[in-house]
């Protein structure tokens, strides 16, 4: 079982995050948490620290580190919102920041290609980076979010790839190129 909670603490727009809670409250709330359910003997769970990916105002990604005693897997947001982003410029920074204290996997744990960008070569960079930073894999963020009222700034677009051959695809193939990783013991 993978479990997550406070996703996105280094960003400022949830009211556990960077602004609102220090990170030294979040990392001991994080650390009591995955210790009750040790304490109660659920040892099959498999923790996953989620972070959005490094862009302006996000906070210090170290400074939310519980240690890798606590964590099994390192989640990380982030989305191809432009027609200029790639996984270098969305996810490889912050993957070389989580490197610098931890080895532990990496999941893309919420992700998408809005279809405003060219979706079938940024859909293949997706997986071509993920190939090359040996990611777990990813979870996509399968959703039109076009008629939501958003903050001024706020990338809301529609993240599906059904209805779009191109699309479909790329993901087909990026999936098909796909190697597993395995994650031994938790």
């Amino acid at each position: 079982m993978v479990i997550g909670f406070g996703h996105e603490m280094n960003a400022d727009w949830y009211s556990w995050g960077e602004g609102h809670v220090a990170p030294s409250t979040f990392v001991a709330a994080w650390k009591h948490i995955v210790n009750l359910f040790h304490a109660e003997g659920a040892d099959n769970v498999t923790w996953l620290w989620t972070i959005q990916a490094d862009e302006p105002g996000t906070g210090q990604i170290a400074s939310w580190w519980p240690g890798d005693k606590y964590v099994g897997w390192v989640g990380i947001d982030g989305y191809y919102s432009t027609a200029s982003d790639t996984f270098a410029n969305v996810f490889a920074k912050t993957i070389d920041q989580v490197r610098t204290f931890t080895s532990k996997p990496i999941l893309l744990s919420e992700t998408a290609v809005g279809r405003k960008d060219n979706q079938f070569s940024s859909i293949l960079n997706l997986f071509n980076g993920m190939a090359q930073y040996k990611t777990l894999g990813l979870v996509w963020f399968d959703k039109d979010q076009t008629d939501q009222t958003t903050p001024v700034g706020t990338p809301h677009q529609d993240w599906r790839i059904e209805d779009n051959v191109l699309a479909e695809r790329a993901f087909q193939a990026g999936v098909h190129g796909l190697s597993l990783v395995s994650t031994g013991p938790h």
